[in-house]
């Protein structure tokens, strides 16, 4: 006898894009010192078939602060822009404000000390 067996069922699933324990142990640290002056209060952890995202929360029922995300091979085609495989990404609210294959190139984006822009 034959059966019916649904391909969608045998398929492979894409992995997930994820932070490997060196990046996470980087992004912790400056997330620990961060929350010691006060200046951030939460944070979430987004793994995808897309992306990884560390998410950065001022308040804890607020959007996020601050968005930095690992992107993976299908990022090409989304709609935050022209994002490279492989590459690193720091979104603030409104605008991209840094992107690197380094981690820590990006991460330089928190050494600057913040402006107060009035207008």
């Amino acid at each position: 006898m034959s059966a019916v067996v649904r391909l969608k069922d045998h398929r492979r699933k894409p992995p997930y894009v994820h932070f490997n324990r060196l990046e996470l142990n980087r992004l912790l640290g400056l997330y620990s010192m961060r929350v010691a002056r006060g200046e951030w209060r939460d944070y979430a952890i987004v793994h995808g078939a897309d992306a990884a995202s560390f998410m950065i929360f001022a308040r804890s029922n607020e959007h996020p602060q601050f968005v930095i995300s690992k992107l993976g091979p299908r990022s090409e085609s989304k709609s935050r822009g022209s994002a490279r495989n492989g590459a690193y990404v720091v979104f603030d609210r409104q605008s991209r404000l840094k992107q690197s294959h380094s981690l820590d190139d990006v991460l330089r984006v928190f050494d600057r000390p913040l402006q107060l822009i009035m207008g």
